[in-house]
């Protein structure tokens, strides 16, 4: 467990369990005040994706709109996306500074800050490693964003041997798990056989609990599929606790991280576990304000029962739960999969659109 210098305002839950538990915190956003607000709870990292980015430029466009008519000025043949994009590693480095001295103080297993590749690449495994590689030079405390997807297991594992730390990301289920710690051992092994340094990285595989929560409850919804409901909010802590204790058991160096938050068990089952959560800004108040009791859950399996029902009424669930449930070649059409890298690229085309009105400035507003 990492001590880290920074000022705490109180004792909050979440601070109490990166003092007493091996359990990090990362925020899940680079939004500056509200990273700072996280790491004077105690976080040592940060998450974000492109619908993060999106958010932040909206709500902190007050800081930035000087800054995109200076670029427009410095890049007059750039594209809107070009624009976008710039931004985007710009407000990666300003946040990773922030993050630097835990970085070096934890010699690279924590004070990073997440990049996430264009999830338009998803499919092409050359052009997420040419941007993993762009992406790895912003700062030395980058960690780059792969999804897991067919094209995505590639090149996770040749970005570990080029020495990038990656966050495996767009990932819900066992299978996709698995694979990213296979992959990643693969590439440290390489490393390792050519005298290479893997001490410094620090790779992470991210499942998003709850948006596997959140298809099975679009297909109940779909299929009149009925059950307690609140076996519903179980699905993604099953999945995530089965993933913790065979990475375990298997030694896999690499460790697993909790995104997508929809409930506190997303955070309170997973507290004593070498693992990271990363929720967002909102989660972290709530948290903080909670009187959950901070103690170790990671190890308590979840109900037989909820695990039973879930997959006897939900095939997705099985896929998630079960170890051979997904091939590689089956990641991209996973439901969960799907849904994900739509929102993920038409938030790439709302940031479009975000610098179209700065390159085109619409000339009906106002009249």
């Amino acid at each position: 467990m990492s001590q880290v210098s920074v000022p705490v305002i109180h004792k909050s839950p979440l601070h109490e369990m990166t003092q007493t538990t091996p359990t990090c915190l990362w925020n899940d956003s680079a939004a500056i005040q509200e990273l700072r607000y996280s790491l004077e709870h105690g976080a040592v990292g940060a998450t974000c994706n492109p619908v993060i980015v999106l958010a932040v430029l909206k709500s902190e466009m007050e800081l930035w709109k000087d800054r995109i008519h200076v670029l427009l000025e410095e890049m007059p043949t750039a594209t809107e996306e070009q624009i976008g994009w710039k931004l985007v590693r710009e407000m990666s480095a300003r946040s990773a500074v922030l993050l630097q001295p835990i970085f070096d103080e934890c010699k690279g297993r924590n004070g990073r800050l997440s990049v996430q590749t264009d999830p338009r690449f998803y499919r092409n495994t050359e052009a997420i490693l040419a941007q993993a590689e762009e992406f790895s030079a912003i700062a030395p405390n980058i960690i780059v964003k792969i999804p897991v997807t067919r094209a995505g297991i590639p090149a996770i594992e040749e970005a570990t041997y080029r020495g990038i730390s990656i966050n495996a990301t767009v990932c819900f289920s066992l299978p996709q798990s698995i694979a990213v710690a296979e992959a990643v051992e693969r590439g440290l092994t390489r490393r390792e056989r050519e005298g290479k340094d893997i001490a410094s990285m620090g790779p992470v595989c991210t499942i998003m609990v709850g948006r596997l929560d959140d298809w099975l409850k679009v297909v109940a919804e779909k299929e009149n599929v009925t059950l307690d409901p609140g076996y519903l909010e179980w699905a993604g802590v099953a999945v995530f606790k089965k993933a913790y204790q065979l990475f375990r058991t298997r030694g896999y160096r690499i460790r697993l991280l909790s995104a997508a938050f929809r409930n506190h068990m997303h955070w309170s089952e997973f507290i004593g576990g070498d693992v990271v959560i990363s929720p967002p800004y909102a989660w972290q108040v709530r948290f903080n304000a909670s009187d959950i009791e901070v103690r170790s859950r990671i190890d308590r399996p979840v109900d037989a029962r909820i695990v039973e029902e879930l997959s006897r009424k939900f095939p997705d669930f099985r896929r998630a739960y079960a170890e051979n449930g997904l091939r590689i070649d089956e990641f991209d059409a996973f439901a969960p999969t799907r849904r994900t890298l739509r929102q993920f690229t038409a938030a790439c085309s709302d940031l479009g659109s975000l610098m179209r009105d700065y390159l085109l400035p619409n000339p009906d507003v106002g009249k």
